[in-house]
């Protein structure tokens, strides 16, 4: 089998699919696989091994432990939530939110792999950003990325932040948001469930993260389902917050920034 026929048969799943699979197993560049297309594929029974893995419904990138987040080589693996793209506009509006203060004081419910407090250090070399997370997986590898990188955070096991005191400028979180009836794919189902579903309806972990905010944090910052603006609009309303809700690539509702009127 040469190179040109695994990529073939990878193709069923996408042109950049296949070449990323191919980069991973041969540990070569793009480039280098463009230019030997027509060589014979080395150990080709270990690349239809890893095709079978992703057609099982792993996802890919647990299967090269690697995501590409802002540019940067985040390790991910079984048991923490593969990062978005649409995430990436969270810490745009979270680090505009933060411009307004020296030295901002930050908390990140739900640290996940680590990409948003770690993104926002990397940023924000005077904040003080404590992230956590009640599961253990998630935060090994949020220390893994966080060593990686040299990112001035704190990590910390809690459920919210019942384990962590003070007030802050600013919460962010990204928390599980999805229904439980909602209908997933294989590879997402793959994905832990703590991190994908955020109750019956799906908002209620957003509302309690706002109800949290209320009385400890100026702003609060959050990635939502497209389908929950209206609820947590009133909701954020009646806790005495102002909220702005912005949409993601695609034009559908995504995130909200709340400020809290009476901070």
């Amino acid at each position: 089998m040469r190179i040109c026929d695994g990529l073939n048969l990878a193709k069923e799943f996408g042109n950049h699919f296949a070449y990323l699979l191919m980069e991973f197993h041969l540990k070569k560049s793009r480039e280098w696989v463009f230019l030997h297309l027509n060589d014979e594929l080395a150990k080709k029974d270990k690349f239809i091994e890893l095709l079978d893995r992703y057609k099982n419904g792993e996802p890919l990138e647990y299967i090269t432990g690697h995501c590409e987040f802002m540019g940067r080589d985040f390790e991910v693996g079984k048991g923490v939530l593969i990062p978005r793209f649409e995430t990436e506009i969270l810490i745009e509006k979270a680090l505009d939110i933060a411009s307004k203060f020296n030295a901002p004081r930050i908390a990140e419910i739900g640290v996940g792999s680590g990409i948003i407090s770690i993104s926002l250090a990397l940023e924000l070399k005077n904040a003080k950003i404590i992230a956590t997370d009640i599961s253990l997986d998630a935060l090994r590898y949020a220390k893994i990325n966080k060593d990686k990188f040299q990112a001035n955070i704190e990590l910390i096991e809690s459920n919210y932040l019942d384990k962590i005191d003070g007030d802050f400028d600013i919460i962010i979180s990204n928390p599980p948001y999805i229904a439980a009836n909602y209908p997933l794919d294989k590879w997402v189902l793959n994905e832990p469930k703590t991190a994908l579903i955020g109750g019956e309806v799906g908002d209620e972990m957003l509302k309690e993260i706002a109800l949290i905010a209320k009385s400890r944090s100026k702003y609060l910052i959050c990635e939502m389902g497209y389908d929950q603006k209206l609820s947590m609009q009133n909701y954020l309303d009646n806790l005495g917050f102002q909220s702005e809700f912005y949409t993601d690539l695609a034009g559908l509702d995504r995130g909200f920034i709340a400020y809290n009127k009476g901070k």
